[in-house]
């Protein structure tokens, strides 16, 4: 018996087989959401030990495209969430990922965590529209497919905070997951898989939005995928069209960007006429 799984997934294969052809078929990409998925007294128990994010030696999103917050690694796992993170990154669950999928080439698991890990959007934050980076920054792998592992309790609709999947487009949102307590989402990893919580967080105060990100990465991936960018990339944000939201958080995203690119050419004058 799995000690982390729910009773109705106990053989990954058997169920990943049960579901592939909805993921292979899911639009607007390749995706999945699972209810129920892991054990949930387990769960709760990394509920109870996730860290708040906004102290301590984390990583903090702060501009008009993303405010969120990260962890650092493994360094603020606590003792339960490192078994669950350890397991979602071993052999059995790499096989699970491999036939759900459907992807030929063998799938590595980040024992960095790069990027992933712990994540938390608190009252206000969001992240806007985006295709995820595509080359792991240590190895160069390529990453190919993204879970997400929600972890939030008595979470309402109106809280916002939905996983947003979005047409190549921009027109409008295909399908939306929301980020309740032991449901997963999952989905296919291209540059063209366009993503995100675009709207901001209308929790209330004291609440966040908390998940476990993983990511999963082969050595290369079909010609078709990597047709548009060879090279590896940083996330790209896209607009979606007639936004005006987006519009001015663009704006003041460029002004911001402008900005210090021209404070860092005065301080490069200065210090090149001290020396």
């Amino acid at each position: 018996m799995n000690p982390y799984l729910n009773s109705h997934n106990q053989d990954l294969l058997a169920y990943a087989k049960e579901h592939k052809t909805k993921y292979k078929n899911a639009k607007p990409f390749p995706s999945i959401y699972f209810e129920n998925f892991f054990n949930p007294y387990f769960l709760s128990s990394v509920v109870d030990e996730f860290p708040d994010l906004s102290k301590g030696n984390n990583i903090v999103y702060n501009d008009p495209l993303q405010k969120k917050l990260a962890g650092n690694g493994e360094e603020l796992f606590g003792d339960k969430t490192k078994l669950l993170m350890h397991f979602l990154n071993s052999e059995p669950f790499l096989n699970f990922v491999k036939e759900l999928t459907g992807i030929d080439e063998t799938l590595f698991g980040d024992p960095y965590f790069s990027g992933a890990g712990l994540h938390e959007t608190k009252k206000g934050g969001l992240l806007k529209v985006h295709a995820d980076f595509n080359k792991h920054p240590i190895n160069g792998l390529d990453r190919r497919v993204n879970i997400i592992v929600y972890l939030n309790k008595d979470w309402k609709d109106e809280y916002g905070g939905h996983f947003e999947l979005w047409d190549e487009e921009m027109i409008g949102c295909v399908d939306k997951f929301a980020p309740n307590f032991n449901s997963i989402a999952m989905f296919s990893t291209t540059s063209k898989s366009y993503h995100g919580l675009p709207n901001p967080l209308a929790c209330p105060d004291g609440m966040s939005r908390r998940s476990l990100a993983l990511y999963y990465y082969s050595n290369g991936r079909p010609e078709s995928e990597s047709i548009a960018f060879k090279e590896g990339h940083n996330s790209i944000f896209v607009k979606r069209r007639d936004s005006e939201d987006d519009a001015s958080a663009w704006t003041d995203f460029e002004r911001r960007r402008l900005k210090k690119t021209l404070f860092a050419k005065l301080y490069q004058k200065v210090m090149a006429k001290l020396l």
